[in-house]
């Protein structure tokens, strides 16, 4: 499979992801608070690079590919790059349309737990601050009424794509700036 390829299934991976959220949304009322973006503030977010490299390819077509690989480069911070805390607006993130898919998953899928049940993955503040729905979705998933995304079926379909940049995780800025690595080294042997 050509990167361009991998790019375009990739996004009809994100694609289809986000209308199951959409749904998933709908059915339980579940939502982020607006303007939130706690969850970004983690340290230790890790991601893969084949869930980056939408991103990094959109780089190179708008010729910041190399602008951002410097800034991923020079910044030693473990906050994701992309996150900008004084953005106005329902999210923080500046490259929200190119997120990775941890950034999509979390607060509105599911993991399978070890007796094979599937379990809502969503933060504190959706817990608490809609504790109502919540608990129902959370009754409705765990007796296989609600449907919301699986988190391992989705890595899955990332790993058919290209297990290679699916396999390993990085911290969320290490795997942007491998995506770049990537997207580069394929278009300087194609001009």
């Amino acid at each position: 499979m050509e990167l361009e390829e991998k790019v375009r299934a990739v996004e009809e991976v994100f694609e289809k992801l986000d209308r199951e959220i959409a749904s998933f949304q709908s059915w339980s009322g579940l939502h982020c608070a607006w303007g939130c973006g706690k969850c970004c503030y983690k340290a230790d977010i890790e991601a893969t690079v084949l869930e980056f490299l939408p991103f990094a390819h959109y780089l190179y077509q708008q010729d910041l590919a190399y602008t951002w690989f410097e800034k991923l480069q020079a910044d030693d911070s473990s906050l994701c790059l992309i996150l900008n805390p004084t953005q106005a607006g329902a999210g923080l993130c500046s490259e929200y349309k190119h997120r990775g898919l941890i950034c999509r998953l979390f607060g509105y899928s599911a993991r399978t737990n070890k007796y094979g049940k599937r379990e809502l993955v969503t933060c504190q503040i959706i817990k608490t601050e809609q504790a109502g729905n919540y608990q129902q979705a959370s009754v409705k998933i765990e007796e296989d009424e609600g449907e919301l995304p699986v988190m391992s079926h989705y890595y899955m379909q990332l790993h058919a794509i290209d297990f290679e940049l699916a396999r390993d995780f990085f911290p969320i800025n290490q795997a942007m700036k491998r995506a770049i690595e990537v997207i580069l080294h394929y278009y300087a042997y194609r001009s």
